[in-house]
């Protein structure tokens, strides 16, 4: 989910010990929504979303959000947001809080009488933000935003943040989504202010062990997908990580420089100047890959099904293996199973009254950027599932290693820690069908 901005301006329960800063584990709710075409449900977007906690004390406010590494900046709805959309979301309360204040754009304290506030606008993808600012408490865990009794320094696990409360938000893609609001994990850098950036502040004002935070997509619904704050979870590796130093920091995005992508041993002529950019990007449902070049990787990871089956999961059939290559020796690999739509296509020639049916691969065009050009890739969530990642901020770099992915069921009956919403029914997926 990467985002643009513009400002306009008027006038769990954790133990600590020590002064380290432990391991932080949020399990992720996820939630399907069906996309349709012709009254038909053809694929289904995702979204996954866990909780943190704003303001001190007994009347800390709960949200949920998307952990988005593709933006910068955190922001929930806000009581003074009385649309259908906002509505529909738990709401921040500026009166509940007393760890709050009001600020504008440079991060100076408004006073209690103004009549204008600075705002922002956020661009994301499809959907659009807007919003005032508060310095704020913000928790990776419930009721621990005081910090030692008499002390007025937040626990290790909250950090002061400015943040955005939504006035306006638009009804894609928020509408659509249980989720109340994004914290953005992009690098300061990409944030309007170092302070508006959540973990540049728990790396500055926190003490952590280590500046990482680490990622992991389960493939079973049973079992939560995850993120760890100050480290990475050790348990999720099926392999060392391999690290790949982060292109252009200055930028803002976790964005590695591809020297390669290849598709069954085919290298891609667009890579071959050493100018393609790949973002890793945990808001983001699909493999992206720039629009000049999607039609071609189409048709390269197309595969016709014999027998022309009236049922079939297009994960589970044999296809060629799309890599990429990064900077420090480090490859991704997706397999069928990892890329491809779960539903086939059957294609249908009325002039020989025969059909083939073929299994396709599920991209996502991404067009031109004024900022990061022509040639940008997206690792989203097919790539972000086979392989655990871990994003150090102190040495700006992302490692990859595969994941140990769960069996269905894994979790034993009644475990709560996470809800599923919206999950598809489990039969086979039919083809769709397209008249040629």
């Amino acid at each position: 989910m990467t985002a643009m901005l513009s400002l306009i301006c008027f006038a769990a329960t954790i133990l600590f010990s020590g002064a380290s800063f432990p391991i932080v584990t949020i399990p992720l709710d996820k939630q399907y929504v069906p996309v349709e075409r012709n009254n038909k449900i053809v694929s289904y977007k995702t979204a996954y979303f866990g909780q943190i906690h704003l303001g001190a004390g007994e009347r800390q406010q709960t949200f949920s959000v998307v952990f988005d590494t593709g933006s910068a900046h955190l922001f929930v709805p806000s009581t003074a947001c009385e649309t259908e959309t906002c509505l529909r979301h738990r709401r921040y309360s500026r009166g509940l809080s007393s760890s709050a204040e009001d600020i504008d754009h440079h991060g100076r304290k408004v006073l209690a009488n103004a009549t204008h506030r600075d705002q922002v606008e956020i661009a994301f993808g499809t959907g659009e933000v807007t919003g005032e600012f508060v310095r704020e408490t913000v928790c990776l865990s419930g009721k621990s935003g005081g910090g030692d009794p008499g002390s007025s320094q937040p626990a290790q696990e909250c950090t002061s943040l400015r943040v955005i409360l939504a006035t306006q938000m638009t009804k894609e893609p928020f509408n659509s989504f249980d989720f109340d609001g994004v914290l953005g994990l992009g690098l300061d850098s990409l944030a309007v202010d170092p302070e508006f950036s959540f973990f540049g502040q728990m790396s500055k004002l926190n003490g952590l062990t280590q500046d990482t935070f680490g990622y992991f997509l389960s493939k079973v619904d049973s079992v939560p997908s995850e993120i760890s704050f100050g480290g990475h979870d050790e348990k999720r590796l099926a392999s060392d990580l391999q690290w790949a130093p982060v292109h252009k920091p200055e930028m803002g995005y976790w964005q590695l420089k591809l020297l390669s992508v290849s598709v069954a041993g085919e290298k891609l002529p667009l890579c071959e100047d050493g100018t393609c950019v790949a973002i890793a990007d945990t808001g983001t449902s699909l493999i992206g890959a720039p629009r000049q070049i999607a039609q071609r990787m189409h048709w390269l990871l197309a595969r016709k099904v014999p027998d022309n089956p009236n049922e079939i999961d297009c994960r589970t059939f044999p296809g060629p293996d799309l890599v990429f290559e990064f900077e420090g020796g480090v490859q991704v690999t997706l397999g069928p199973e990892d890329y491809s739509r779960a539903t086939g296509m059957r294609v249908l020639n009325s002039k020989t009254n025969t059909s083939q049916l073929i299994c396709r691969a599920s991209l996502l065009p991404v067009d031109d950027s004024d900022v990061l050009g022509p040639k940008m890739f997206i690792l989203g969530e097919p790539a972000l599932r086979k392989y655990y990642t871990a994003y150090d901020w102190r040495l700006k770099r992302i490692g990859f290693g595969v994941s140990i992915q769960p069996k269905e069921g894994g979790v034993p009956e009644g475990d709560a820690r996470h809800r599923v919403i919206g999950a598809p029914p489990p039969e086979l997926p039919t083809p769709t069908e397209v008249h040629m």
